[in-house]
Order: structure tokens, then C-alpha cells, then sequence
């Protein structure tokens, strides 16, 4: 781990030492979506309510500067006839909120069965580069396993932030964060600050 993201990494366990026991976890899922940035995979993101948000929130701390301007480099610029284009826009890590896509899931929950509502568009959108990233509290959302399960037919790798208990995504990811509460509002107060963290390393690690 570099210096720099290592820094971000500890500072976490300053600030939060209830997630201690959670540390291991944090890094082999900062491993997980690094190695799906250097393979030039993406990466997908759902959850429901809080969890629907924070997927949101995620995808916007990936796709535009976070910590850091992430400047583009000047081999790209220059391909560039528009300098003011050139100039405004920021590096970015792929990744997709499968909450955000209004009409195709209203349109599939309509006409389909609602549980696979994520798992449709990992299903069309998955490769084996990529990562499903899944945010459940209890770990047992029926269209977040889906997804999982889809993810996993499809060849990709999964990795999960829920809580405590775990669930059945536990069992259907590659790594996870299993957080130190069984209350969803706790759960989802360590949430944020957990994946604040690896979108940071992620960053630094490749803009840095």
C-alpha cells in the first residue's frame, strides 16, 4: 500500500476505533476495486433506501475529483481541439449507481418481477473485469442478492458493506465488510465514513 493511501487508511481507525475490527475487511475491498481499476473494469453499486443514497453518493465520489483536482495529463489534453473542455475535466474511476436509472427500473418493476431489478442491468452491464459493490444492512435484500448472484454468473467479482450478522451476501462475495452493529441507522452512520475512505485510497492510489 502507498505511503499516501496507507495515511488515509489509518486515519480511519483514528477517527472511528469502533471499526477496528473491521480493518482487514476495509483493505481487501479497497484491494478487490483497486484490482478492477487496473484490469480497466468498473464498477456497480446498488443498495436500497439509505443504502440506494449512499450508492448514489459513491458513484459521485468516483467519477469527478474527490480529495484531489485529478487534472487530466497532457497526452490527453492535447487531443483535445477545445482547450476550455481540456481543462475543465477530471480524471475518473468507472462506476455505475443501479439505483439511478429511473425508467428502466419503474418500466422492469412494472412489467418483471421486481427482486431483479438490479440483477436486469448487472446482467447487461456486468463484464468479467468488473466488481458489483452491495450496501445492505441486514446483508438479505432480496434484489441486492439478485444482483449478487447475477454478478457471479456473469464473472465478476462482488464485495459487500453490511452489517454485523452478515447475510447472504456474506456468503456471495469475494470480500466484506461486515459492520460492528445490528441497528440500521448505526450501520449506516459507519457506513459513510467507511466507503469516504476507500474512494480516497482509490483516488490517491491512482491520482496521486
Amino acid at each position: 500500500m502507498k505511503n499516501n493511501v496507507e495515511k488515509i487508511y489509518n486515519d480511519l481507525f483514528m477517527r472511528y476505533p469502533a471499526l477496528l475490527c473491521v480493518k482487514e475487511d476495509v483493505e481487501k475491498v479497497f484491494e478487490a476495486i483497486k484490482e478492477t481499476y487496473i484490469n480497466k473494469g468498473k464498477l456497480l453499486v446498488c443498495g436500497n433506501g439509505g443504502s440506494a443514497a449512499d450508492s448514489a453518493h459513491i458513484v459521485g465520489e468516483l467519477m469527478k475529483g474527490f480529495m484531489l483536482s485529478r487534472e487530466l495529463p497532457e497526452s490527453e489534453k492535447s487531443k483535445f481541439k477545445n482547450k476550455e473542455i481540456a481543462d475543465g475535466l477530471q480524471g475518473t474511476l468507472p462506476a455505475i449507481s443501479l439505483v439511478s436509472e429511473t425508467a428502466l427500473m419503474t418500466a422492469f418493476c412494472n412489467d418483471c418481477n421486481p427482486d431483479l431489478v438490479f440483477a436486469q442491468q448487472v446482467y447487461g452491464l456486468m463484464n468479467e473485469n468488473d466488481t458489483l459493490l452491495c450496501l445492505s444492512t441486514s446483508g438479505n435484500s432480496k434484489n441486492v442478492v439478485a444482483a449478487a448472484e447475477t454478478a457471479k454468473v456473469k464473472g465478476g467479482k462482488v464485495v459487500s458493506i453490511v452489517g454485523e450478522k452478515g447475510g447472504k451476501l456474506f456468503e456471495l462475495s469475494n470480500a466484506t465488510i461486515k459492520l460492528p452493529s445490528q441497528i440500521t441507522p448505526e450501520i449506516q452512520e459507519y457506513t459513510l465514513p467507511v466507503y469516504h475512505t476507500i474512494c480516497a485510497m482509490l483516488e490517491s492510489e491512482f491520482f496521486e
